[in-house]
């Protein structure tokens, strides 16, 4: 799905990102699933030629539904920022979003928390 398509159904899907100190908080709203993946995983890891992220937060407060494309996109960037001593934190995930993580052991190794406030502590 191109960037126009997504722009036409901001509904569905919506990801931005901003820097809290050196911590990226990636805020998504919508539905995580195959036809985002690619918008996802750019903004987690932006690849744009600046230094990349090696600590991130992933505001998932407003996401209705994810499917096995968006663990995908969360465990490869969880590899590449674990690469640089860094971490991802997942916050705010509504109920069955993580049940979805908890399920196929996620939460294991990306830390889920309740708020943004405790996913920002050291």
């Amino acid at each position: 799905m191109s960037d126009i398509e997504q722009a036409a159904r901001p509904d569905r899907f919506s990801v931005v990102h901003r820097m809290v100190g050196d911590v990226r908080v990636v805020v998504v709203r919508g539905e995580i699933d195959h036809d985002v993946k690619s918008v996802l995983g750019n903004a987690l890891l932006p690849g744009d030629g600046a230094a990349e992220p090696s600590r991130i937060v992933v505001d998932l407060g407003g996401v209705t539904f994810m499917d096995s494309s968006g663990i995908n996109v969360f465990v490869a960037a969880h590899q590449a920022v674990s690469g640089t001593d860094g971490w991802l934190r997942i916050v705010a995930a509504q109920q069955p979003v993580l049940h979805v993580l908890r399920l196929v052991g996620i939460d294991a190794f990306i830390t889920c928390h309740p708020t943004l406030e405790k996913a920002l502590e050291p």
